[in-house]
């Protein structure tokens, strides 16, 4: 007879006839039993809508859930579709794995009410990019270990890259020295959703996020090569897909003084230029030279070849995540890690 009230281990035990400690043992501890016993008692067990002790409230009551929990700046469909965050979080879970731990995915994107349950699991957090809202600070209040990724903080843990500096190397390749038009290709620099140019109001924004970083790393080039570049040469993409940033790529390429030289804050629009620059009879580098950031795997495999910067995307989710699994042990020492990136010359611009 199946029972519809879920029961407990003691519940099921009376019922067996058998101690707490044999069904538990059945489950848990096999080599306890005898083959024979231990089959009745799962069987008997099963037809009682019993499965077994609940091992999440075991865990919990030890004061650890062997969670960490990742939570992303985007919502999670948008993440698993972005080569980098997916990269970032193939670093994360390689660590974890090693570590016999468990990862839960979370999104700042909603509201913090609908997933703070789920927030009161993890052991320990790594947070990645600018969260949204209140996520920050609700996370926080739970006292639980926090490592940042791609975001400065002053004190928690963090890992990031030289944002500036490697935007600024990459310009100063581009341009090489030379009287050239640009165009620069931005992802989120201003509050929008659109599409859009941005205004010399927008170029007096202090910020140390990623996007605005490596705006000055660019402009820092081309001000050390005497080359202007105004407001209105700076496009904002509100999100790094190639839907979104084909939108951008059309209005750039269709200039009547088409540039010589388009810098892209990431790979994804770096490659939609090429994309489209091909399909419009614009040869590239002869007569575009284009660069992109980050050194996703597409990028060596595109027509011709990406130059972009390497970011270490997967190295620095292990970073994060060694990081966080030795604060959980006790190491309180306030760490900011700082990863190499490299610039990586292709076709697209030699």
């Amino acid at each position: 007879m199946i029972i519809s009230k879920k029961l407990n281990l003691t519940q099921v035990s009376k019922q067996l006839g058998v101690s707490t400690a044999t069904v538990s043992n059945a489950f848990n501890r096999p080599d306890q039993l005898s083959s024979k016993l231990r089959d009745r008692i799962l069987s008997e067990a099963a037809e009682l809508g019993y499965h077994g002790p609940n091992l999440a409230a075991r865990l919990l009551r030890k004061g650890e859930s062997g969670v960490i929990g990742v939570m992303m700046v985007d919502s999670l469909s948008y993440s698993f579709s972005d080569p980098v965050a997916s990269q970032l979080l193939q670093g994360i879970a390689e660590v974890l794995v090693e570590n016999g731990k468990q990862m839960l995915l979370l999104s700042s994107a909603l509201d913090s009410a609908e997933q703070s349950s789920a927030e009161s699991l993890p052991d320990g957090f790594i947070l990645y990019g600018a969260l949204q809202g209140n996520s920050f600070e609700q996370i926080k209040r739970l006292g639980k270990p926090i490592v940042k990724v791609d975001y400065h903080s002053g004190s928690t843990h963090s890992v990031n890259i030289d944002n500036e500096a490697a935007a600024f190397i990459i310009a100063k390749h581009a341009l090489k020295g030379q009287e050239q038009s640009i165009a620069i290709l931005g992802l989120r620099l201003v509050d929008s959703n659109r599409v859009c140019r941005l205004t010399h109001e927008d170029l007096l924004t202090e910020s140390q996020d990623v996007a605005h970083s490596r705006l000055k790393g660019y402009l820092r080039a081309a001000k050390d090569l005497n080359i202007e570049v105004v407001a209105s040469q700076i496009w904002h993409v509100p999100i790094n897909n190639a839907e979104t940033a084909e939108v951008a790529v059309r209005e750039v390429l269709s200039l009547s003084d088409l540039p010589k030289v388009i810098l892209c804050m990431s790979d994804v629009i770096a490659l939609t230029v090429l994309r489209v620059a091909k399909e419009l009879g614009i040869n590239v580098p002869e007569e575009l030279r284009i660069t992109g950031f980050d050194d996703t795997p597409e990028a060596s495999r595109s027509e011709p070849a990406l130059t972009t910067i390497c970011q270490q995307s997967i190295e620095k989710g292990r970073v994060a995540a060694k990081l966080l699994l030795n604060t959980a042990q006790g190491d309180d020492t306030v760490q900011k890690i700082v990863l190499d990136t490299r610039l990586v010359i292709r076709q697209s611009c030699p």
